[in-house]
């Protein structure tokens, strides 16, 4: 009775308008459905029926208090194929102002950003399994990422983990 793979995830934002075009201009999402007060979406190289639903509260919502003295989920990861594609997220995401970080967690070179509600997500590349070595497996860092510097030994096409 084994988990395969998150499904989709669902969010409470202020204004659905306004995160679809986050959602798709900056992350390449597309619209599935859409009802009013509410959009589906899938990610652009998803097999999921939708990855991401988006359910609108209103202007007046507060920020959410997780992790500042309350339980909740800190964040999303999404994983990208190379890291050619992880630049390329970095730099739409900078452009957008969304970009709070970057880093390098030896087998996981991520990227973390927040939508227009404040919520924080990651989007990330991994380093494939079949090249993890146990040095790497046993070292335990958050380094800064530069995604440049990784792409000399890695390759800019090597696909990563999903």
């Amino acid at each position: 009775m084994g988990i395969r793979r998150l499904n989709h995830a669902v969010l409470y934002i202020r204004d659905v308008e306004r995160s679809v075009d986050f959602y798709t201009n900056v992350l390449g999402f597309r619209v599935v459905h859409k009802v009013p007060g509410a959009a589906f979406l899938q990610a652009a190289e998803s097999g999921n029926d939708h990855d991401l639903g988006l359910f609108e509260v209103g202007a007046q919502a507060g920020a959410s208090p997780a992790g500042r003295g309350s339980v909740g989920l800190y964040h999303l990861a999404w994983s990208v194929p190379t890291l050619t594609d992880l630049a390329e997220h970095a730099r739409r995401l900078r452009e957008a102002g969304a970009l709070v970080g970057a880093s390098d967690h030896i087998t996981t070179k991520a990227l973390y950003a927040q939508d227009p509600d404040g919520l924080e997500f990651e989007v990330s590349w991994l380093v494939p399994l079949e090249r993890v070595t146990l040095q790497m497996r046993s070292e335990v860092a958050i380094k800064p990422l530069d995604i440049d510097a990784e792409i000399a030994p890695w390759g800019p096409e090597l696909v990563g983990m999903s």
